[in-house]
Order: C-alpha cells, then sequence, then structure tokens
C-alpha cells in the first residue's frame, strides 16, 4: 500500500490540536488522529447535525478510555462516544474527543449458552454476535434495521429495538450487567438493585418516588429521557437498565453482559394488505394477542417500486412468526391472516423469499430519505411513539399537520409498538425553511404529547429532541434529569448538548455550511437537478456501506470491506467530499489531498449506485474530483499509461506491433522499468494483447452458411474484447447467427447482404466513415481517472461515428460490462445536452438481454454443468442480470455467481499501491468460490477485469457467457466457417490463462 495510506499514528494535527493531541499520545495506547481527515470523517452521524471535532482517538481497552477521560477533565474538552456512527438525532458528533470503539474494543469476550448470555465490548458490530449466538439457537433479541453495521454501545447508549421487539423487547430489556468508567474515572459495574450506582443516585432517586411513578408515560417504547423509574424498588433499582438510553451523557462504556434469547427453528412471514396506512396501523395492534414475532407497517409511497412484490394494498403489515418447524411457523402465520380484516395477503416461508420482503423494509431507512419525485427528505423526527391502540388516530392528524404546513412524509415502521419512522422534506437550506421546521417540531411534539406518547421511541433525543422534552415530562421532571447528570458527570464533559441543557433543535444544521450556489462540475446530475452539492448530500449517514462482510449478492463497499477504514468507505468519502464544498475544516477545495487520498481506494466499482439506499454515486463523484483535482496539473503516469489505454492499443493495432509489445514485456528486467514508468503494480504482468484484433478477424471471415436472416443487431467492439479478448467476440458473433440474428459491426457497418425481399435496410453517413481512423470507444477508462474534457471529445466522436446506427432500429451490443455500464450511464450523464448521447444509452444491451429481447423463440445448447464465478460489479450496479440468470438456466448452467466485486476493477488493480487491496477484495468471494468448485465446474466472468484477475491469481481460465455457449454449439453443430474456436487461448492471452475455464 502506499505511502499515504500509513498507519494512523503517523498523520499531522492542526496546529490548535497540538498539545491535545501530544498528551494523549503519551497516555493512551490506542489510535489518536487530529489530522483533518479523521476529523471531517465525524463531524456528522446520520442526523441533521454537525460539529467539528478535535481529535479522535481508537482506544484499545479501559485503560486507554480512562486515560482519555482524564486529560479532556484536565482541559475541559468534552467526550464523545461512537460506535457504528448510524444515530439519527446527532449524538454521535461532538466539539471535543470522538472515542471511536470500533477499531479495537469490538470484541466478543465470551458468550455462554447455558447461561443464554454474552459478555460484548461496545464496538463490536450486532451481526458478528449474532453469527456467534445462531449455532447454538440463540440471538440478542432487538435487531435494528442497521444490525450489519451498528455497535453493542450504540445499542445501549440509545436503547435501540427494531423489528422484534413485539416478542423481545428494547435493549434495556436485554441487557444484565455494564460496565463503565465515569467522567472522573471510577470504574463502575452497574447491575441491579443498586449495584455500581454512582455515589449520590440512590438519594436522589428515593427523594423523588412518587414522581418517578406517576411522570413516566407506560408504553413499549418509551425511550426519551433518562429511565430513571428503572430504579424504583419494586422494579429492583436496576442500573444497569436505567444507563440505557442515557446517549453516553452519564458515564463510558466499556463491556456489557447481555442476554440472549432462544431463536426460532423455523419462520414465516405474512405480509397482510390494506386499503390504507391507517387500516394497517388500527389492526396491528389486534394482532398482539397472537404473539407475532414482528409487526412491520409501510405504506406504498415508500415504495412504489416493490408493489409488485407484495400483496394488492396501499399498506402493508409484516407479520413474522416463528415455530419449531415450518409447518408449525406455517400455521400460525395463517392463523394471523385470517384474524386480520386484510385486502390480500401472502404467506412466505422460504428463507430467500423472506429475506427479499425484509430487505424492502430495512432499506426505508435510506429510500425514505427520498421523496417519490426525488426531492429530498430529512430525519428529525424519525421515531415518535404512541401507544398502540391509538396509532391509527395519531397518524391521521400526523398526516394532517405535515399537509397543514406544507410537508411531505413517508411514514413506516414498528406498527405493533406504535413507533413510527418518517423523513420529510423539511427545507433546512433556507432560513424560512428552518423556522418551519422548527415551528412543525413543537406542533408534533404537542400531538405526540397529546396522544400520551414519546418523542423518541427508537433514536434517542440526542438533539433533534432533547430541548422538547418539557413538553413529555414538564419542567420538575427535566430539572430531575439535569440533577441526575450532574450526580453521574458533576464537570458535564461528557456528550454536551444532549438530552439536559441541550443545544436547540434547529442549530449547528449540517447544510448550513454548504455552498449556496450550484458548483460547477462535468456531469449533469441529473437525478440531482445538476447540482453536485445535493448529489453530496444523498449521504445521510445509515452507512450501509460499512458492511465488514458482504451481503449476498450485493458489491458495495469493497474497499472498506479490505481497509476496515472509514475514509475508504462511501459514507466515509462522502463526508470528505461534504467537508470539501463547506470549506471550513478542508479549505483547498477541489485540490484537498484529503478528499484525493480517500478517493484513492474507490475501485469505482459502481456498486453503491445500485446498494446504498439513497444511490450514492462515489464512482461519478470520484471521476469528479479527479476532473478538477488535475485540472491544469501533472496527473499520474497511470493516467497516461492506463486511462488512455484506448489509443496506445489502437496504435500498436495500426503498426502490428503486438507480437513486439508482448515479447518486450515478457523480459522481466524490461518489464520492471515499464511498470515503474507507467505507474502498474509491480506485483502484476502485462496482459498480452492478442495477435489478431477481433475487427480484424471480422473483416477477413467467412460468414457462417444460413446466418444473417434476421434482425439486425450492431456488436460494440470494445477495447478489451477488440486487442485482449477477441474469443469473446467470436464467440459472441456464432451465438448470435445461431439465434437467427443479423450482425453488424461499426462504425464501417459492414452488413451481411439482407435476404432479397427483406425490406431492411440501414443509411449509411459516407462523412461519419471517413473521419479518420478512430473507433468507436465507451470513454470508461478515460472517465475512471478524471479525463472528462477528453471523454467528451471521445464520446462524441463515438456518437459521429454511430450515427448510421442510431438512425437505424438496431440495438446494441455492448459484450463487456464496464463499457455498456459507461455508455449506459456515464456517457448520457456526461453529454446531457446532446439527445444522441440518450439515443445510444436506451440502444445498449448486454449479451443475454439481446437473446432474450431480440431471439425469444431461441433454444440456446445444453450445457447441464455447474457454474463458479462473479456477476460483474457494473452489471450489478447497473445493467442487472435477470437476463443473464435466464440464459444460463436455459443452457443448464446451474448455480449462482458471487456478489463483491473482483478488486481489480478496470485499472484499480494495476495501478501501484493498490495490488494488497486488490487482491483482499477478490479473496472476500471471487477466489474462495472458484477455488471451492466442484470439478467439471465452468468458471465465468463475463468481464475482461474479471477473467484477469482470476488468471493471475488464481491460475483460471475464465470464460464469458458467449464463450461458453459458443462451445456447446460447435459441439453439437460442428464450428462455425470462420469463426475459430472459442474455448482456445488466446494467442497473446494473459499470463496464466491456462486450463478450459472449468475446474
Amino acid at each position: 500500500m502506499s505511502d499515504q495510506h500509513a498507519p494512523h499514528g503517523s498523520a499531522g494535527d492542526d496546529g490548535d490540536t497540538g498539545d491535545l493531541a501530544a498528551r494523549l499520545r503519551r497516555h493512551v495506547r490506542g489510535e489518536v488522529r487530529c489530522d483533518t481527515t479523521a476529523r471531517a470523517l465525524v463531524t456528522m452521524d446520520a442526523s441533521n447535525y454537525r460539529r467539528v471535532p478535535l481529535c479522535v482517538v481508537a482506544p484499545r481497552d479501559a485503560d486507554d478510555v480512562s486515560a482519555v477521560l482524564e486529560v479532556c477533565r484536565e482541559r475541559g474538552v468534552p467526550v464523545v462516544a461512537r460506535g457504528g456512527g448510524t444515530s439519527i438525532a446527532g449524538q454521535a458528533t461532538g466539539t471535543g474527543v470522538v472515542l471511536d470503539f470500533t477499531r479495537y474494543m469490538n470484541r466478543l469476550l465470551d458468550l455462554d449458552p447455558d447461561a443464554r448470555t454474552a459478555v460484548v465490548q461496545p464496538g463490536l458490530v450486532l451481526d458478528r454476535l449474532q453469527e456467534a449466538a445462531a449455532p447454538h439457537g440463540l440471538r440478542l433479541g432487538p435487531d435494528p434495521s442497521t444490525h450489519s453495521r451498528c455497535t453493542l454501545g450504540g445499542m445501549i447508549g440509545n436503547n435501540s429495538c427494531g423489528s422484534h421487539s413485539v416478542a423481545w423487547g428494547t435493549t434495556a430489556d436485554n441487557v444484565r450487567e455494564l460496565s463503565v468508567v465515569t467522567a472522573r474515572g471510577e470504574r463502575l459495574r452497574l447491575g441491579r438493585n443498586w449495584a455500581g450506582a454512582p455515589g449520590g443516585l440512590r438519594e436522589l432517586v428515593e427523594g423523588e418516588l412518587a414522581r418517578l411513578r406517576t411522570g413516566f408515560p407506560q408504553l413499549p417504547r418509551r425511550i426519551s429521557g433518562y429511565a430513571l423509574d428503572a430504579l424504583l424498588p419494586e422494579r429492583g433499582a436496576d442500573v444497569a437498565r436505567s444507563f440505557c438510553g442515557s446517549e453516553g451523557t452519564l458515564a463510558l462504556l466499556t463491556e456489557a453482559v447481555v442476554d440472549l434469547v432462544q431463536a426460532p427453528a423455523a419462520r414465516a412471514l405474512a405480509v397482510l394488505g390494506y386499503a390504507d396506512e391507517s387500516a394497517a396501523a388500527e389492526a396491528a395492534a389486534q394482532l398482539l394477542p397472537l404473539e407475532p414475532l414482528t409487526v412491520e407497517g409501510m405504506a406504498r409511497d415508500l415504495v412504489p417500486g416493490a408493489g409488485t412484490a407484495l400483496p394488492r394494498g396501499d399498506a402493508w403489515l409484516f407479520v413474522e412468526t416463528g415455530g419449531r418447524t415450518e409447518g408449525e411457523a406455517r400455521a400460525r402465520a395463517e392463523a394471523i391472516v385470517r384474524a386480520a380484516d386484510v385486502v390480500d395477503a401472502q404467506v412466505v416461508t422460504d428463507p430467500a423469499g423472506q429475506r427479499a420482503l425484509w430487505r424492502i423494509r430495512e432499506d426505508a431507512s435510506g429510500t425514505a430519505t427520498r421523496m417519490p419525485d426525488g426531492s429530498e427528505a430529512w430525519p428529525g423526527w424519525e421515531d415518535c411513539a404512541v401507544p398502540p391502540a391509538r396509532l391509527g388516530d395519531y397518524l391521521r392528524e400526523f398526516r394532517a399537520l405535515l399537509t397543514a404546513h406544507g410537508l411531505r412524509g413517508t411514514p413506516y415502521g414498528h406498527f405493533g409498538d406504535g413507533c413510527i419512522h418518517v423523513r420529510i422534506d423539511f427545507d433546512l437550506l433556507t432560513e424560512a425553511g428552518v423556522a418551519r421546521f422548527r415551528r412543525f417540531s413543537e406542533e408534533l411534539a404537542d400531538l405526540v404529547v397529546a396522544h400520551g406518547g414519546s418523542l423518541s421511541g427508537e433514536h434517542g433525543d440526542g438533539q433533534a429532541r432533547a430541548e422538547l422534552l418539557p413538553k413529555m415530562y414538564g419542567p420538575e421532571t427535566v430539572a430531575l434529569f439535569e440533577r441526575t447528570k450532574a450526580v453521574w458527570d458533576p464537570d458535564d464533559l461528557l456528550n454536551p448538548g444532549m438530552l439536559v441543557r441541550p443545544a436547540p433543535l434547529d442549530a449547528s444544521l449540517r447544510f448550513a455550511v454548504l455552498p449556496g450556489e450550484p458548483v460547477e462540475v462535468a456531469f449533469g446530475y441529473p437525478a440531482d437537478g445538476g447540482d453536485f452539492t445535493a448529489a453530496v448530500r444523498r449521504c445521510v449517514g445509515v452507512a450501509k456501506c460499512r458492511t465488514t462482510q458482504a451481503q449476498g449478492a450485493a458489491v458495495m463497499c469493497p474497499s472498506f470491506r479490505a481497509t476496515g477504514e472509514e475514509e475508504h468507505s462511501t459514507r466515509g468519502r462522502a463526508r470528505l467530499l461534504h467537508e470539501m464544498l463547506a470549506g471550513e475544516l478542508i479549505t483547498d477545495g477541489w485540490r484537498s489531498t484529503e478528499v484525493r487520498d480517500a478517493l484513492d481506494l474507490c475501485l469505482s466499482c459502481k456498486g453503491c449506485r445500485s446498494d446504498c439506499p439513497v444511490g450514492v454515486d462515489m464512482a461519478t463523484y470520484k471521476a469528479e474530483f479527479l476532473h478538477h483535482h488535475y485540472a491544469g496539473r501533472r496527473r499520474p503516469a497511470a493516467h497516461y499509461s492506463m486511462g488512455r489505454l484506448p489509443q496506445w492499443l489502437r496504435w500498436t493495432a495500426r503498426t502490428r506491433t503486438a507480437p513486439l509489445v508482448n515479447a518486450l514485456t515478457g523480459l522481466r528486467p524490461l518489464a520492471a522499468v515499464a511498470k515503474r514508468v507507467a505507474g502498474i503494480a509491480p506485483e502484476r504482468d502485462v496482459p498480452h494483447l492478442a495477435a489478431e484484433p477481433f475487427t480484424r478477424w471480422w473483416r477477413r471471415r467467412r460468414p457462417r452458411s444460413g446466418a444473417g436472416a434476421g434482425e439486425l443487431v450492431v456488436l460494440w467492439p470494445d477495447t478489451f474484447t477488440e486487442h485482449f479478448s477477441p474469443s469473446v467476440g467470436r464467440a459472441a458473433v456464432r451465438v448470435l447467427e445461431a439465434a437467427g440474428l443479423r450482425v453488424a459491426l461499426p462504425p464501417t457497418l459492414r452488413l451481411p447482404r439482407p435476404p432479397v425481399g427483406d425490406g431492411r435496410s440501414v443509411t449509411v453517413n459516407p462523412v461519419a466513415l471517413l473521419r479518420g481512423r478512430g473507433r468507436v470507444c465507451c470513454g470508461l477508462t478515460y472517465i475512471s481517472t478524471g479525463q472528462l474534457d477528453r471523454a467528451r471529445t471521445v464520446l462524441r466522436r463515438t456518437l459521429d461515428l454511430m450515427d448510421p446506427v442510431l438512425r437505424s432500429s438496431a440495438p446494441v451490443v455492448v459484450l463487456e460490462p464496464s463499457c455498456a455500464a459507461a455508455l449506459r450511464s456515464d456517457l448520457p450523464e456526461l453529454l446531457p445536452d446532446d439527445p444522441r448521447a440518450h439515443a445510444l444509452a436506451a440502444r445498449v444491451v448486454t449479451f443475454a438481454e439481446t437473446l432474450q429481447r431480440h431471439a425469444p423463440h431461441w433454444t440456446p445448447p445444453r450445457v447441464d454443468r455447474p457454474v463458479a464465478g462473479q456477476t460483474h460489479c457494473h452489471q450489478h450496479a447497473v445493467l442487472g442480470d435477470t437476463a443473464d440468470r435466464r440464459l444460463r438456466a436455459a443452457a443448464g448452467l446451474h448455480g449462482d455467481l458471487s456478489g463483491g466485486c473482483c478488486g481489480l476493477a478496470g485499472d484499480f488493480g494495476f495501478t501501484a499501491g493498490h495490488f494488497e487491496v486488490s487482491r483482499a477484495c477478490a479473496e472476500e468471494q471471487l477466489l474462495p468460490a472458484v477455488r471451492q468448485a466442484a470439478k467439471g465446474t465452468v468458471v465465468l466472468a463475463d468481464g475482461f477485469s474479471c477473467r484477469t484477475q482470476l488468471a493471475q491469481l488464481a491460475g483460471v481460465r475464465a470464460r464469458h457467457l458467449a464463450e461458453t455457449l459458443a462451445e456447446a454449439l460447435d459441439a453439437v453443430e460442428g464450428p462455425g466457417s470462420g469463426s475459430g474456436n472459442p474455448a482456445e487461448r488466446e494467442p497473446g492471452g494473459s499470463r496464466g490463462d491456462t486450463g478450459e475455464g472449468t475446474r
């Protein structure tokens, strides 16, 4: 890895923090970072708020936590605990020292299946605990939708709940003991019967027993304020329980003992359709006596695109049941369906089907940040809760209040607990909009209290709601909260401004520092009104990109999973771009080295474009940044060598020097020098060039007898097929013609003569054909390296050359997924005002889509073998693979391809300093899947990068799907005339490209 990714302890410090940083480093064994990047990464959580800290410390143990508190107490510097940074009320941000527990204090210390307990550190991610408990049939009951990245410390701090709280309660219901360090360094072990209580707490409580017995609403999701009623003698004086939900304001958690519950052996999911949201809300409370595991609700305006996957209706309840067997779980789900007055319903017992449906619900925390028309929506009133029996009435009045203020929102959430999540289209960019935000907040607090509810039902008060706690509790109880804070933290060191003596709900809004006018950019950003600032605002911090293990077919975010560094997550990079635009912490704009270094390990895999719930497209943002960062400046060598690869390869093809280039790169000393000059990783072999480019073969081929009688398709000769893998192009021609299609290539459009009387014709523009010797190009390599001016030039020339095709009705078949994705998405976004760009993007089809749409009655040859390999990341993110799955199934190619990213990702894995990250990405899913494949398995990889990665790291020759089908055709019918054998190794294929594409 390059020097710019050196250990954090070596990072520089901003001037004002030097003494604090030096003191911390002397006493703390963990990492201390006070540099601009570290601070910028934690200015925000998933809320509307922003605070700039002085330092970020990753403590190794409780001793480090005590040391940080001692240093900060001496200097009066606030301390804020942070886990996954997914808090929605602002409580994970601060102006002093932020403690990041996810780096070191992230272990499962013990799991006792007999006692059904686990001992955890605060930085442990919930999913890691669930995975460890699952073999024993156990789990932690609470499960927020952020379970793949939220931490146990954050869950305890916020008293998180999740969808199963109707069965297993809140986090506080599942906590047994807590180890904490107070702001003055006292270490306490909190439990029942006043165990671990700080001095003065018992006396305070015993003097307020009447208030504690009458002043706290009794409802399942009362999270607001301090849980002082848990200290009542009749409730066991449970100090650990009362600590839950204190948001890091009382003490810092260093260890927890939590109870585990028995997980049902089988589950069923009943999805119930209702006429509207209020009908679903009113039905939810009636289902609780049937003891479901979940009662989750949402309406159609939250998921307009998912309606086809759900039963009829405009609102739905997701009701999960459990049992010892699938039949028992199903029977309970069917009993719920019978008891419910529904428009429609479905019961799903298949685990994959259940996961697909739950994914719709879990992604709501991100999708809710955009209204159906694409406009922005924000948290702030994210999780109010009312008694479940009053939820229907509350929702009607809530909708009316929105309308009265001219606002829109899409409620969803835990209907069985009366807890509603909603993002609202507040205008937080203007003074008038912020004023309306305050008025609405005050009126909504009154409405919640009128229904006997809690301002927070899951995510805590933080800054978003704490100012309004007097409306819920009254001034006397709020004063009691302040006295409680003083008992625990008399110096007000821990997370000040939260819960007690709170900052105003409309202060420190993260949008206030952003530029008021759009910045000049190269891409069109059509989904954000052409505004790059709005595009960056898309990241709301839900941190789905911070998952440490790949989720199914998902891709995002491979570099974070390889490094574990926040700055290499999609969220981290978005935060740095936000601070770049703000100009307060990162002050050199597009020239920022902090942003450049964070983007350096972005693979441009585009996984975030599809996997991020709000559609952050970091690959585009990276290209945009590099375009400005290097404007008028010398670029890295890799930008000239690999970024301009198409022009170098065209030169070798014209001069017919591919054999010479291959020979020279085969000489190790010479290759080493060349790689150093070109900025190529020394660990990499340079792929061999094909002796005969694809288009040269096309010009000399003899069309197969009987080919070319059907619909015309234009086969795109992408750079990789043309110069590295012509066998893929030859195979595609073989299959497309076998399917009855006529194949042509741009720009010369050498068309097979149509049969007499066919009536189809294409008008060829001779001017377009005489434009030099240029060939069509998608501009991918220029785009990924941020050479956007050159990319636009290349794309405009391509559009000129494609003019005859665009005036025909022929689809454009692109074999390389990355090139297809570039044409379908990057082309119209780089040339938004050129209608030809949109026309070409609309014509682009993949190999499998071509056969599905234009040869629907063709039956592929049977291969009847298992497959392994990986769906190309750009195909997953931009193109989709439904047609590929169907084509593989029709050919008898069974099994699923892995998700993730191969790690090569165009030029990324070849760039110097990237090899280790590239290999780590491949080792996550792709290489294990291929190594574990049974003998006879076909290794599929439609992308040249994926095939190269497999060849160089595993010694396996992977195939494009077209090659596998062409080989099967040849086995049945014999080789097509002039087609060659697509299964043969290319004369100049990649080194290590051995074998037959099977295991």
